[in-house]
């Protein structure tokens, strides 16, 4: 049977839904902002909230699985049921969980978000290749195979990456650009998009000294509560700003957990990036 990748499916959905990626982050100050209580329940009623509310009109989910395995197996369990209720509902799920080690390990990680029998298998997932680049091939492998994607860290917006990702090596390419060279052999001769993407932070100003024509989506943090607007993501994003995928989370999930509101700010933050990077 022939899987249909990641990044023809992530093209489709930002061409017919907009690129908007809405997070679902239910730390404990959003959680009680809601009125809800930190807890299992609260966890609960808050995802479902958010997939109730979105999940017909956002191309892109992505939950951070942290907030949801800081309650055990219970959270775990809400988890999976948020990411079947976001997909049934036809919205792509993009796991937040950075996942990096080596071999089996890395292998493992992979399992539990690409494997499509896992009961966790997302579209895509983000991971962290700070132990090289190499190492994230278990992870490679099985998204080719089962049709997912990977969103690879690559110029984040925390101000504490640059030490790593800004780095000069030997042969004087930064570590940041290293790995974008590498997504782009991933998605060399895809069309019409690769799966093989990378996160770069909506509020890192001029990036043009970067190669981020990549042939794949460009997972961007950073929009609404971290002060980039979405007027920021041509001068930030230059040619490559139609494979960008923005990240929105508190900017909409402040609003809840009134479903018409949640559905407002989503459509403000969508129209605005529209405008931005189609003009």
């Amino acid at each position: 049977m022939t899987v249909t990748p990641f990044g023809t499916r992530l093209r489709a959905a930002m061409d017919s839904r907009g690129p908007l990626c809405v997070g679902i982050d239910p730390h404990a100050a959003l959680l009680a902002q809601w009125g809800l209580q930190d807890d299992i329940a609260g966890l609960e009623r808050f995802s479902r909230t958010v997939v109730e509310a979105l999940a017909e009109s956002v191309a892109v989910f992505k939950p951070q699985a942290a907030f949801f395995e800081r309650f055990g197996s219970k959270g775990v369990a809400v988890l999976e049921r948020a990411v079947a209720d976001a997909r049934s509902a036809g919205t792509l799920v993009v796991m937040d969980a950075k996942r990096g080690d080596i071999g089996s390990t890395m292998a493992a990680y992979a399992s539990a978000f690409l494997d499509p029998t896992s009961t966790l298998f997302s579209d895509a997932l983000t991971v962290s290749p700070y132990l090289g680049y190499g190492s994230l091939k278990p992870a490679v492998d099985l998204a080719r195979e089962s049709g997912a994607g990977l969103f690879v860290l690559a110029l984040t917006s925390n101000p504490e990456g640059a030490e790593v990702q800004r780095a000069v090596r030997e042969d004087g390419r930064t570590i940041g650009a290293t790995m974008l060279a590498h997504l782009a052999a991933e998605n060399a001769d895809a069309a019409p998009m690769g799966s093989f993407g990378a996160v770069v932070g909506a509020t890192l100003g001029d990036l043009s000294n970067f190669d981020l024509d990549i042939n794949g989506p460009l997972l961007a943090p950073g929009i609404g509560a971290q002060g980039a607007t979405a007027a920021d993501l041509p001068g930030v994003f230059g040619k490559a700003v139609r494979n960008v995928v923005p990240n929105v989370s508190r900017g909409v999930l402040k609003h809840g957990p009134d479903v018409t509101a949640l559905r407002d700010a989503a459509r403000r933050f969508a129209d605005e990036i529209h405008e931005a990077v189609t003009a």
